[in-house]
């Protein structure tokens, strides 16, 4: 049990806001903001994925994000919503498979949480299951 909390500036917690992140514009603002992207962030689903693989800038081994109101995230634009949960899928694979991995021991480095209603849970589930194939 003693994994369960780790130690202080173990890990970036970054909580997004998904009603804010109703179309892709607002994707963008709330990583940027929330994970203190550099400036060279460039405002679109590559720079996303690169960011997101990077993460230097924050001094932490493992990164948790935590989207509360997954179900809002990109309802205007939700053929869009697939590409989001396939970046985050990959993000994860990334760092799982990464050196930094054999460093850490235990646990994932980087894990995305989609916050939501009980009754929104299942279509949630199966759009990142359908987004993560290859």
């Amino acid at each position: 049990m003693e994994d369960a909390v780790p130690p202080s500036g173990e890990v970036a917690v970054a909580r997004l806001d998904g009603a804010a992140m109703a179309n892709v514009d607002g994707v963008f603002e709330q990583f940027s903001d929330a994970l203190r992207f550099p400036s060279y962030f460039g405002w679109n689903w590559p720079a996303l994925s690169e960011c997101l693989r990077d993460l230097h800038w924050l001094s932490a081994r493992r990164y948790l994000i935590i989207i509360e109101n997954a179900p809002c995230v990109l309802r205007e634009n939700a053929d869009r919503r697939g590409v989001l949960f396939s970046i985050l899928t990959e993000v994860g694979r990334h760092w799982a498979n990464s050196y930094e991995a054999e460093d850490c021991g235990k646990g994932p480095l980087f894990h995305a949480i989609l916050l939501c209603d009980e009754r929104d849970a299942e279509s949630l589930k199966q759009e990142v299951a359908a987004a993560s194939r290859p």
